[in-house]
């Protein structure tokens, strides 16, 4: 269901002048609260023979069907499809209150299971659409949806029609639509830039983790060793004293407690295992899928994982990469045993038997260090992403509301 209503706050803009009160709150004199009869007519054409077919999706808009990767039902005929023209918001009637809707930029067909609608005069779809895809707008609709559980949710055209809605002079439904769009253009290309950023590391661990590009004042030959040389098993137990950690694939080792799940740790701690910064953790049964860390914290994990402390010759930076280069990743798949894929596991003792080819632990370093720094510019744009997203979102409400007013 729906996370929580309207907020039961005193709405800023009370009984400030040049706003009047409405059942959706105070609004500036010169705007409407309307039903949404009032802002749109159903489309119902049928759809025409060699138009694209389309798909509404949550966070792309609408795309041709044939560009998402998933398994679609079978082929609608044009007879039984919907005409949908530039301009027209179409949604997903079984998914509207999550956000899929979308304005249309071409002409084509679209699945009956959507609703198509067409702005009636003086009113801009786009405005309309960050209406639809605000947090209030989605709950408005939310409400308005009928079924038994939240996966049967469906919101009629009917049913939609009744929804109120703001709507300002259409001057200033383009205006805040032209400030709106800035940040989704900034968002956009901030996304792109970590997409690029991300690949510009793969590129570089492919060859810096192999050997194929040296880094300049490195020529030493590398060296074929086993695991078992660079590392140690650490063992020790009866620690309880120390914080509970968890490894994870993405986040690495952290506090168990930031884990969004239910705590299934035993009570007695005593045989769960210490790791201290520097070591490498992994998850015996999921080190081939990558689950493996370098950790900054002291503590205790659960004896489902495995703790590995590197030896002299060894830069527990670098290995922590090599660990999560795909071709490694496979190789402790080859040598972890089991019946089927949820079984393996990969014990200290198999691990150690496996041999890899590595630079001299100055090579490592530096290796290391390069591919550190792109994780702290790809860290830097991540950051930049999730600030302009809460901006926005700091917009749309005060924009959408007439709280911040514009010209």
């Amino acid at each position: 269901m729906f996370p929580q209503g309207p907020s039961e706050m005193k709405d800023p803009k009370a009984d400030r002048p040049g706003f009047y009160k409405t059942k959706l709150g105070w609004i500036p004199q010169d705007w409407q609260c309307v039903p949404l009869s009032d802002a749109f007519t159903q489309r119902k054409n049928k759809g025409e023979p060699g138009l694209p077919v389309l798909s509404v999706t949550m966070d792309q808009g609408m795309v041709l069907r044939s560009s998402l990767d998933r398994k679609m039902e079978s082929e609608v005929s044009p007879e039984d499809s919907l005409l949908v023209e530039p301009g027209d918001i179409a949604y997903n009637m079984m998914r509207m209150w999550q956000g899929a809707v979308t304005v249309a930029d071409m002409r084509g067909v679209v699945s009956p299971a959507y609703v198509v609608c067409r702005p009636r005069k003086g009113v801009d779809p786009r405005f309309m659409l960050y209406q639809f895809k605000s947090h209030l707008g989605l709950y408005r609709l939310w409400a308005n949806s009928y079924g038994i559980t939240g996966d049967r949710l469906r919101l009629y055209f009917p049913d939609f029609a009744l929804v109120s809605m703001l709507l300002p002079p259409l001057a200033k439904q383009k205006k805040i639509t032209q400030i709106l769009s800035t940040w989704d253009v900034a968002i956009e290309k901030t996304n792109g830039l970590i997409a690029a950023k991300k690949a510009q590391k793969k590129t570089l661990m492919q060859k810096l983790l192999t050997g194929k590009r040296r880094l300049p004042g490195f020529g030493d030959k590398w060296r074929i060793c086993r695991l078992g040389e660079l590392f140690d098993e650490r063992c020790e137990v009866d620690a309880d004293h120390l914080p509970l950690l968890a490894i994870t694939g993405t986040r690495g080792i952290i506090p168990a407690s930031e884990i969004e799940r239910k705590d299934s740790s035993s009570e007695n701690k005593s045989r769960y295992k210490v790791i201290r910064s520097g070591d490498i953790g992994y998850n015996t049964m999921r080190m081939w899928q990558g689950v493996s860390a370098v950790s900054s914290l002291e503590g205790i994990v659960s004896p489902a994982y495995t703790i590995c402390i590197p030896k002299a010759s060894v830069n527990a930076m670098f290995m922590g990469y090599f660990f999560k280069y795909q071709p490694m990743v496979h190789l402790f798949w080859r040598h972890s045993q089991g019946m089927v894929d949820d079984t393996l596991s990969l014990k200290y003792h198999n691990f150690a038997r496996i041999s890899v080819l590595v630079p001299d632990k100055s090579e490592q370093c530096a290796i290391a260090d390069v591919l550190a720094t792109a994780d702290r510019e790809i860290a830097s744009l991540e950051a930049k992403f999730t600030a302009l997203k809460e901006q926005k979102k700091g917009l749309m409400q005060k924009l959408l509301t007439g709280e911040i007013r514009v010209s």
